[in-house]
This record gives C-alpha cells, structure tokens and sequence, in this order.
C-alpha cells in the first residue's frame, strides 16, 4: 500500500518535472525554417559550383552572405509570427528572452570572420563558422530539446575536423554547404518533432 503511494507521487514529480520542462522550451523557432536553411545552404553551395559564379574569395563571400541573409529572414520571420499571433508571448515578452542566447557566440563569429577577411585568411572561414554557429546551438541546451544540443556538437566537431585537415579551400563551397545541410536538416526535424503549441487568443465568451 505504501509503495502504491510512493509510485503515485513519484509519477506525479515526473508529469510535474515534464510540464515545467516544456513550459520553459523556447517555441519560436520552425522545424520548417530550419529545414528551408538547410535548402538554402546546399544550393548555395551547388550554384558556388557549378562554374556560373566566378572562383574568387569576394564572390563565394557574397554567395554566402545572400545564404545567410536568406536563413536569417525565414528563421526571425518564424519568431515574429510567433510574437505577434500569440496573445501569451505578447503578454510575456520574456518569453522572447532565449532569442537572444545565441547572440554572443554570433557576435564573436562575426568579429572572427572580419578578422579572417582583412587578413585575407579565407580558408579558414567556413570552420570557424561551423564552430560557432554550433557554439551557438549549445547555448539552447536549457531552452530547445535536447537534440538541438547534440546538433551544436556535431557542427563543433565538423568544424575542428575542418581547421585541422590540411589543403581545404573556401574556393571548394561543397564541405560547408553539405554540413549545414544536414545539421539544419536535422535541427528542422527535431523541432518538428514536437508538438508546437497553436497560437493562443482570448476571446470573450458570448
């Protein structure tokens, strides 16, 4: 009898545990975003290729910078439909505060890359670009699932791998655009996988 008591309450700390986990993961993002980056980043690195950009530095940077650009405008497009269609998160706006997590380790890619670029050291972009974007994956690990963690991990070690091995270009687009393609691919998945609350709005009963 009493360890049908002790079961009883040990089950209601896990329901317990398990609401209080979900309610603190950060919703914003889409599976859907993500998986479109991915997209992106393989055909960028596929038109990178195929001979129809000219093979120079400024031209694969540009290349890229429109990848970027594109990833940026579908993933933030995801958190403002989420903000502006959600009547919780408009009356909670700290619910927007992990965002921001990924900030720093996004800020000092940014310094690296320019560091990089003036230096003209440009074969060492693409790693230090997987290492930090996958820095910044790492930064979810109390906010996203816990897969998202493991992702940031992997970007990491494709990055070091990518530093050390001897003779890569930023001329060759394919190590690159096949890493962020599965990693997005990937993170796109685990987001889906979960169940995305609909869009909350009080309305007045009749």
């Amino acid at each position: 009898m009493i360890a049908n008591h002790i079961h009883d309450a040990l089950d209601q700390v896990r329901t317990l545990q398990e609401m209080i986990l979900e309610k603190r993961q950060f919703m914003g993002y889409s599976g859907t975003a993500r998986i479109a980056s991915g997209l992106f980043a393989l055909a960028g690195a596929a038109l990178l290729a195929s001979g129809l950009v000219p093979s120079t530095a400024c031209a694969h940077l540009a290349g890229w910078g429109i990848v970027l650009a594109l990833a940026l405008v579908v993933n933030y497009a995801s958190i403002a439909y989420w903000f502006f269609f959600d009547e919780e998160v408009r009356q909670n706006p700290r619910m927007v505060k992990p965002a921001v997590d990924a900030v720093p380790a996004l800020a000092v890619a940014a310094a690296f890359s320019i560091t990089l670029i003036l230096s003209r050291q440009y074969d060492l972009l693409p790693g230090i670009w997987m290492c930090m974007y996958g820095l910044a994956q790492v930064a979810y690990r109390l906010s996203l699932p816990i897969g998202i963690y493991w992702v940031g991990l992997c970007y990491m070690l494709c990055g070091a791998c990518y530093l050390l091995a001897p003779g890569t270009s930023f001329l060759n687009p394919w190590p690159m655009g096949i890493t962020f393609f599965l990693g997005e691919m990937a993170g796109g998945l685990i987001l889906l996988s979960r169940r995305r609350p609909q869009p909350s709005k009080n309305r007045e009963e009749p």
